[in-house]
């Protein structure tokens, strides 16, 4: 009887060892970092032109891919895709011209509360110098101009930013944060005007929702969050009667994602249904990732797939990538190299 019991008890012990595993392994976040972020553009050259000319990035790789893989990574028959890198600052943006086939452009009537919005906050060590020199490279603008928010919002009272748009209508931000306020490498002396990327920022109908996406199914951990109002953040957003509930997000390292959901007015258009990777409203994030973690885990909660699933891709057969959809329909490319 006793050594049926130790026998027992060991298989008890076994059995709780495993699933104590299993669960550690499960904790692990599938995303590791937020390499970049990537947006489709029309024409590569003067987008390129835009971006190191106008705000200081600086180019660093250019290439052209087609073939079986990309095609079914991004979802695109016939895809032959120009790929610039560009970094500012320790931050990386991506351009992406579908030299074949084109995609749609950005509907003229975009606003900043339609479920497709999605920009860059590019910080600037001054608001006045660096809307200055916007104004003077007649960037079209999206805000009424450089608002300061109010001290009354501590999570964001003192933080001032502008709305614009790039040659294609994308959605921009230059954000200056003050003392106490956002990461401390920003609060560095430089003379530099334009630092880095913070954040990409993406409309979503449901922070709730979002959040079983991003932080509980990739694994990126809820960094702050706010609700901003007033005549400043509507004027800044250009979105009358705007009040957001802003939930800010971070992997290990690189850029954040910044979930806005518009509280009020709850008027903004989805993103739409048959979007395809070469629309010019198409952006992703890239994000290093335990990939086949990832398409197992989206299987499960029944997340849009661009890509049919796990590709090996590129030159390196052991780089993998998969690339899925949130349930606003932004996508994110997820690469193990």
């Amino acid at each position: 009887m006793k050594a049926f019991l130790k026998i027992q008890l060991r298989a008890a012990l076994a059995i709780a060892v495993l699933l104590y595993t299993g669960l550690a392994a499960a904790s692990e976040p599938i995303i590791h970092a937020v390499d970049s972020i990537a947006m489709t553009v029309s024409d590569m050259n003067r987008s390129l032109a835009f971006y190191r000319d106008v705000l200081n990035f600086e180019p660093v790789s250019d290439s052209e891919v087609s073939g079986d893989d990309y095609e079914h990574l991004y979802g695109v028959f016939g895809a032959r895709i120009r790929i610039v890198k560009l970094r500012l600052g320790d931050e990386t943006l991506q351009l992406e011209q579908f030299i074949a086939p084109p995609g749609r452009p950005v509907p003229v009537d975009s606003k900043s509360n339609d479920g497709w919005f999605q920009h860059v906050a590019i910080i600037v060590s001054d608001m006045g110098r660096a809307y200055a020199w916007l104004r003077e490279h007649q960037v079209q603008h999206a805000s009424t101009g450089p608002q300061l928010l109010p001290q009354w919002n501590p999570n964001a009272g003192g933080i001032s930013a502008f709305y614009f748009r790039d040659p294609d209508g994308h959605a921009l931000e230059v954000l200056h944060f003050p003392a106490g306020k956002g990461d401390t490498k920003w609060q560095r002396k430089t003379d530099q005007l334009f630092l880095g990327i913070d954040h990409t920022a993406i409309v979503v109908a449901n922070t709730d929702a979002s959040l079983r996406y991003y932080r509980d199914t990739l694994g990126l951990r809820v960094a702050g969050n706010s609700e901003n109002y007033g005549v400043e953040q509507e004027r800044l957003n250009n979105v009358f009667g705007a009040r957001l509930r802003i939930t800010a997000l971070r992997a290990a390292s690189g850029p954040g994602v910044e979930l806005l959901e518009y509280i009020a007015p709850r008027t903004g258009r989805p993103a739409p249904v048959d979007t395809h990777s070469n629309d010019l409203w198409s952006w992703h994030i890239n994000m290093r990732a335990d990939v086949n973690a990832a398409e197992s885990a989206a299987r499960q909660q029944h997340y849009d797939h661009i890509s049919p699933g796990t590709i090996r891709f590129g030159s390196n057969p052991q780089r993998t990538g998969l690339m899925i959809r949130d349930p606003d329909g932004h996508a994110a490319l997820l690469e193990q190299p």
